[in-house]
């Protein structure tokens, strides 16, 4: 056995060092994303004067796309080349965006932006992921989830918090999106400098935990059809991320238009755009520990019908109070979900292709996003706002119901 081998460690304690580093990196990734979260639609329809609500959510339905096909090949270069040059790839794919968004002279420049911003997110988030799944290992695989989505989350909603105040006071351009080139320089100079490279951990969880078992060697194609539809847990699993991120992407959307409907101001719907993600980012850490002890499937189905709930609340509101009530329960059904999710792809995924269906299974979830938007903007431009809430409400409903049908638990 090599020195380097003797000094792996697996565990939370064990490397909380390198672990509290990704989450510190992973707040920037967040953050990144809260730039838009709270002004990009009141951007398109008041300088760029863009009504139709399909054209608005253009650029959720490109960021959706690159950064859900990003994921998939996150998770395969990161098996192949490692985990810390893919994070690092994905900052510097950073570098242009809040400049981009800053200076646009069209709306064009912005959708273009969000190809960067996808692209940036897919490899940087994917890898903190993977990071912190090889870091801890079988035991604490639910908390670790928590944390990680927790850091982002809560960095979303903080920056989608910061703007909404910025915007209010100086404009919505370009003061605003400063905040995205320290996020970049922070993010970057962290990743190349402090981070470092956790595949030998994998390498030493085959050695310890799956000594016994057969070598397990799976083709792409085998990955993803497992993950995608064959085997009941992770197909359950990677359909529930869709329609996570597809009730995200409408809330992302038309919710700040929802909102501006009803009177509020431009900081109401900063403090509002805030909620959702905030209690999402802080509950996590809790419901992550929690899938630990009770298991995964029954988090995941209560969490996607408390998500209905609290949509389809939303969608009966007409002032501030009953607005946050709805991002609370949208946020905690949420909070239930999501890391409890990537727990559940970590059971029953072996190490040796793990990383590869973490993408797989963020292929689908990002690509919900996409969906989400599409089908948000088509359905308001047709039969209104309010339409298109309560049919993804429904949606998120019906989601639950099957991974209650089909998933087993994997805990």
């Amino acid at each position: 056995m090599t020195l380097q081998s003797t000094a792996v460690q697996l565990g939370l304690r064990e490397n909380l060092g390198q672990f509290s580093l990704l989450l510190l990196v992973n707040a920037f990734v967040g953050a990144m994303v809260g730039l838009e979260r709270s002004i990009l639609p009141a951007i398109a329809e008041h300088e760029f004067h863009i009504l139709a609500r399909t054209a608005i959510l253009s650029f959720i339905v490109v960021f959706g796309v690159t950064k859900s096909l990003t994921n998939y090949f996150a998770g395969r270069l990161s098996d192949r080349f490692g985990r810390k040059h893919v994070l690092v790839a994905g900052w510097v794919t950073a570098i242009p965006v809040p400049f981009m968004l800053m200076w646009a002279p069209d709306w064009d420049w912005v959708v273009a932006a969000n190809v960067f911003l996808g692209i940036s997110q897919g490899l940087t988030w994917s890898t903190t992921v993977i990071m912190k799944i090889d870091l801890v290992g079988p035991k604490r695989r639910g908390l670790a989830m928590g944390l990680n989505e927790f850091s982002g989350y809560f960095a979303v909603a903080g920056s989608a918090l910061a703007t909404g105040w910025i915007a209010a006071r100086y404009g919505l351009r370009p003061e605003p999106f400063y905040l995205g080139v320290v996020y970049v320089v922070a993010g970057l100079l962290l990743s190349v400098l402090l981070v470092r490279e956790t595949r030998h951990h994998v390498t030493h969880e085959v050695k310890v935990h799956h000594a016994g078992s057969a070598s397990v060697s799976l083709s792409q194609r085998e990955i993803f059809r497992r993950t995608s539809l064959t085997d009941r847990n992770l197909s359950s699993v990677s359909q529930a991320g869709l329609v996570n991120n597809l009730n995200d992407g409408m809330a992302w959307g038309l919710f700040p238009l929802v909102f501006a409907a009803a009177g509020m101001t431009l900081t109401q719907i900063g403090v509002l755009a805030a909620i959702y993600p905030a209690v999402w980012g802080v509950t996590q850490i809790f419901t992550g520990a929690l899938s630990d002890r009770v298991g995964r499937k029954w988090l995941i189905v209560g969490g996607m019908g408390l998500q209905a709930a609290g949509i389809a609340v939303t969608a009966i509101a007409h002032d501030f109070m009953l607005f946050g009530e709805g991002a609370v329960l949208l946020g905690l059904g949420t909070a239930m979900v999501y890391p409890t999710l990537l727990a559940a792809i970590g059971d029953v995924a072996h190490p040796s292709w793990r990383a590869s269906a973490v993408g797989v299974y963020r292929l689908w979830r990002d690509l919900g996003y996409a969906v989400g938007a599409l089908l948000a903007g088509i359905t308001a431009d047709l039969f209104g706002v309010s339409a298109a809430v309560w049919l993804v409400a429904g949606l998120t409903l019906l989601s639950g119901g099957v991974a209650a049908v089909r998933m087993r638990e994997t805990k």
